[in-house]
Parts: C-alpha cells; structure tokens; sequence
C-alpha cells in the first residue's frame, strides 16, 4: 500500500459515501461532515454503499493522494453504518486493505523504556 512510514492516525468514515467524488470532494466531506482536515496528514478511509469498494485519502506534505481499490471477491469488512467515524491502527488499516477482517488483528502495546541506570 503506498502510504507515508511510521505512526498514522487513520480515521474511517463509518456512513457509505458517494463513490462519484474524487480527492477534493472527499477533503470536503471530511471538513463538514466528520471535522477532520483532510490536509493534517491524517488517512480518512471511505466506504462505498457495496461493500468491496474502498477509498483513502491522505495528504503526502506535497499533494493529496487518493487511493481506490474494489474487490474482486468477497466485501471489506466494514464496521457497523452509524454517523461520525472511527480510528484504526495502522496494523488493522493493511488488514483491512488486503480484504482481511481487521477486527482480528490486535497490535501490542509497548511501553516506551527509560534509560537504563
């Protein structure tokens, strides 16, 4: 998947939205609808009304990037359709990619380590 390296805070509209719009139609859903900015380097995730159908939008620091993917079989598992969004690791956000259900994966939380003495 072509995203930017280290931590993302990835943001998943929970409500299908039109698949019609492109990267400045999204941006702007995300400002109204979700109050998220689409240029803060943050990666919004949109579903489409058939579920094998998913669009990420993510700013670069030069550019945004749309990347759309459809499934050729079986559906994105998709969280439960309800208003607002909500946030995925960057672990689940490749299972989710690669058609996987994301819900089965759990990443481990490390505690960051002071210098030893």
């Amino acid at each position: 998947m072509i995203l930017p390296g280290g931590p993302l805070r990835v943001y998943v509209a929970t409500r299908p939205v039109d698949f019609r719009k492109g990267m400045d139609g999204l941006a702007a859903l995300a400002a109204a609808e979700l109050r998220l900015d689409a240029f803060s380097g943050v990666v919004l995730v949109f579903r489409a009304k058939r579920a094998d159908r998913v669009k990420i939008l993510v700013w670069d620091g030069s550019g945004l990037v749309l990347i759309a993917k459809r499934l050729e079989q079986g559906k994105f598992a998709w969280p439960g359709v309800r208003d607002g969004v909500m946030r995925l690791s960057s672990a689940q956000l490749a299972a989710l990619f690669e058609g996987l259900d994301w819900r089965r994966v759990y990443t481990a939380r490390t505690v960051r380590p002071t210098a030893a003495g």
